[in-house]
């Protein structure tokens, strides 16, 4: 958008117009990157059955007519088993500390447990920052399992959260079906301040494309592996460039890529028995990359063993984390 076009966008806007920072968090695992996809309208977090798929605080941007919502969607914080896991936790609470409202998320198809009850007891600290209780995945369970849901949801924000008279407001939502999305971002708008939009119109998020595209990757490969193996996968992309002398009319985008693993072992099990499964990683990460550029692709993915790397300070740096 021109400084012209943003001018003549700032005069249209209602007296009453909020912006602000809205943060998700809960267990592994309880839905936020599809809720953040969901409130967008477009996928920017990648999603996956497997717990700790988040690994980076992604900036998802709702816009309204009378308000911009800046989703960061953050890694689900537990109790930390690795210099990895501490970390993830570092960034989720230095990112709790700079929203204007909390989203604490919790799956209606699992029962309140030690992990929620653990998280609500950090949310504590954060003093005035209004707690919003989202219960995600509404879809999966009767009215009356979700009610009885609600119930523990709100007994556990009385009991952790007394001083500020338990959580601010608690709101179910299913973000496959669609149900009660748009009541989630009128809740949480409701919590942000005066402000004139933090973003341009149109931007949907704030990461880089190349670590966007990075993700996909990662996404793709979290497909079909064992347990263990989800949280031994790292990507980093090498290069990503247009492809020199094609046609206008028929771009292509050349990336190179290595996924990385911490031992042999895993890197045979990503590889697939003669390359059957990596050939899938790229066939499932080329579609939904090449939906997020809007070009054709040409998709390189090489697997590597950096042993260890987790646990490791110096290849967690060279890793991005």
């Amino acid at each position: 958008m021109s400084d012209i076009e943003q001018s003549l966008f700032l005069t249209d806007l209602p007296d009453n117009y909020r912006a602000g920072f809205a943060s998700f968090v809960g267990r592994p695992n309880a839905g936020k990157s599809t809720l953040t996809n969901a409130l967008v309208g477009q996928k920017i977090a990648i999603t996956s059955s497997k717990p700790q798929t988040t690994r980076h605080t992604i900036r998802g941007i709702v816009h309204r007519a009378d308000h911009q919502l800046v989703l960061v969607d953050t890694p689900g914080l537990h109790r930390p088993r690795t210099l990895l896991g501490q970390r993830l936790n570092d960034l989720v609470e230095a990112t709790l500390s700079e929203v204007d409202v909390v989203g604490f998320c919790t799956p209606a198809d699992e029962p309140i447990g030690p992990g929620d009850r653990f998280i609500v007891q950090q949310l504590a600290l954060l003093g005035r920052t209004p707690i919003v209780a989202i219960v995600t995945k509404s879809d999966k369970v009767s009215f009356e399992k979700l009610g009885e849901h609600l119930l523990e949801v709100e007994k556990l924000g009385a009991e952790v959260l007394s001083e500020a008279g338990g959580f601010a407001q608690i709101v179910p939502v299913s973000a496959v079906s669609g149900h009660q999305v748009e009541s989630v971002d009128t809740v949480l708008s409701q919590y942000l301040p005066a402000s004139k939009p933090l973003y341009p119109t149109g931007e949907i998020t704030d990461e880089p494309e190349i670590v966007l595209v990075a993700e996909l990757i990662r996404e793709a490969a979290l497909e079909g592996v064992r347990d263990e193996l989800p949280h031994s996968l790292a990507v980093v992309v090498e290069e990503m460039k247009a492809r020199e002398d094609r046609p206008e009319d028929s771009p292509l985008t050349d990336i190179h890529a290595f996924l990385f693993v911490e031992r042999p072992s895993q890197k045979a099990i990503v590889i697939g028995k003669g390359g059957s499964r990596l050939r899938d990683v790229g066939t499932r990460a080329r579609g939904s990359i090449e939906a997020l550029l809007g070009v054709k692709v040409f998709l390189d993915i090489r697997v590597k063993v950096a042993k260890e790397w987790q646990r490791d300070p110096k290849q967690l740096g060279r890793l991005g984390f």
